[in-house]
Formats: structure tokens, C-alpha cells, sequence
């Protein structure tokens, strides 16, 4: 881990409305020598809706919470079992652009599956992480700044039904999966947040 950020694991079942709030804290009151942040956590059911979101594929959210968000993107689902990794990341410091920050959030995702035996590979006209067209990690990001937050979301070991729900990331039928599936067992999120994160603190060290 580099010295210029820092690790948190907040608990499963974290409000996303409160962690939103948190991120922008965080970035608003950001100096030049305030350390990058990574936080991981799991939400309880929630659709959110990026910048881009369009409300028809919105298909029939039901009881689940539809909350607008200031991410890029359109809708998605998260829920128990996913993974949230979110990066508080000072882009212009470590002088990364904002696609160069999107392409090493996939490939810590793609790597961390190839040294499991699953192939993965993401997609030039759909940003996030795929095994077999089915998508197992979705990104979003905000910038201001030069400063990063939002970030990646995983698909662990969760019930993909509500996916069924939305049109994910805007693309009718997009099939979906998650690790359990892939690979019949999981490990601890926590760990594999902390995997993942070191990956991307490397990366993120000017």
C-alpha cells in the first residue's frame, strides 16, 4: 500500500445515501497532501441512476429504492454480495487521466479473476468487466477537480434477480453473473477488497 493512501472496510449493508454524502465530503475537503482513499463495503438494495441515466430502462424497480446519483453512466443494481470498491482518488497528483483510471479499475478486476483460471475481458464501447458477455463489474466515476470518487462495483456472491429489473447499464437483456458462479466459492469481501486495492494503490502512486 502506498503511503499516500489508505484502506477502510465499512461493513455490509452501508446506506448509499449516507457513503454518497461521505465521498463528497471527503473530496471537498481535500488538500494537495490528503491521502488517496479506498473504501469498500456492500449496500442494501439500491438501483442508482448515473448522470446519463434514462428512465425507461428503468423496467419495473418494484420496492427497490431508485436513488439519482452524480456518477457518469446509467442505471445499476447493488445489493448484498456485491462488492463496492469506492476510489477517492487524486487523479491529476498520480497524473492520470480520467480513461486511464477507468482501464486500471478493469484490469485489477481482470487480473484478480485470471489468477483464479476465469477469463475476463473488458469492452471498448461498454466500460466494465465481462466473463462469457456476461458482466460481473460495473464502474462509475466522478471527477472534480482532478479528484476522483464513486467507483467499482463486483458481483461476488449475490441474487442477479433484481438485474432483471432494469435494463444494466442501459443495455436491454445484458446478462450478468458473479464469482460464486464462476468459481463455486468466494472468500471473504474484505479480502478480496484489500487485494483489489493494493492492485490499484500501485497504480495510483505518482
Amino acid at each position: 500500500m502506498s503511503r499516500s493512501s489508505e484502506f477502510r472496510w465499512l461493513g455490509e449493508a452501508r446506506d448509499y445515501r449516507a457513503t454518497w454524502a461521505a465521498m463528497r465530503r471527503y473530496t471537498a475537503r481535500r488538500t494537495p497532501e490528503t491521502p488517496d482513499a479506498f473504501w469498500a463495503l456492500t449496500h442494501p438494495p439500491v438501483f442508482t441512476q448515473g448522470l446519463a441515466g434514462r428512465p425507461e430502462h428503468l423496467l419495473n424497480p418494484g420496492c427497490i429504492p431508485v436513488v439519482p446519483t452524480d456518477r457518469g453512466g446509467q442505471v445499476t443494481y447493488h445489493g448484498p454480495g456485491q462488492l463496492m470498491l469506492y476510489t477517492l482518488v487524486d487523479l491529476r497528483r498520480a497524473g492520470l487521466g480520467p480513461r486511464d483510471w477507468v482501464q486500471r479499475l478493469e484490469q485489477a478486476v481482470i487480473d484478480w479473476l485470471d489468477a483464479r483460471g476465469v477469463a475476463a475481458e473488458r469492452r471498448a464501447d461498454a466500460p466494465g468487466v465481462y466473463v462469457n458477455d456476461a458482466k460481473i463489474a460495473a464502474l462509475g466515476l466522478k471527477i472534480r477537480q482532478g479528484r476522483c470518487y464513486h467507483g467499482l462495483s463486483f458481483n461476488i456472491d449475490m441474487d442477479l434477480a433484481p438485474f432483471a429489473r432494469i435494463n444494466p447499464c442501459g443495455y436491454e437483456g445484458l446478462a450478468v453473473t458473479d464469482v460464486k458462479r464462476l468459481l463455486g466459492e468466494t472468500g471473504a469481501l474484505p479480502d478480496i477488497a484489500r487485494e483489489l486495492t493494493a492492485d490499484l494503490a500501485r497504480s495510483s502512486t505518482p
